[in-house]
């Protein structure tokens, strides 16, 4: 059912039906534990979860782009010769 249903304070663009496992039922627990309905522990944890991911997207896409930088990379080459220069002569 799509649709908009005004609900306070939230305006509802979509309604959905979910069969939850166990593992499910449980994480739904604990966000429920804050004293939020399902529909709001539901909602919480989806924008919990898609700000995860664009955080970790942003992460990757900051590791790329450090990967690609030919400076930064000769850069952390001279500093690893560097270390190698003051550490100790391992023995055999």
């Amino acid at each position: 059912m799509i649709g908009q249903v005004q609900s306070a304070p939230h305006v509802v663009v979509r309604s959905l039906h979910v069969r939850l496992d166990a593992a499910s039922a449980a994480a739904l627990d604990v966000v429920r534990a804050e004293g939020l309905n399902d529909s709001q522990a539901v909602r919480a944890a989806l924008q919990e979860a898609a700000d995860r991911r664009r955080s970790r997207a942003a992460v990757r896409d900051e590791v790329r782009l450090i990967a690609e930088d030919a400076d930064d990379r000769q850069e952390m080459r001279a500093i690893r010769e560097q270390i190698a220069e003051l550490a100790p002569v391992a023995e055999r």
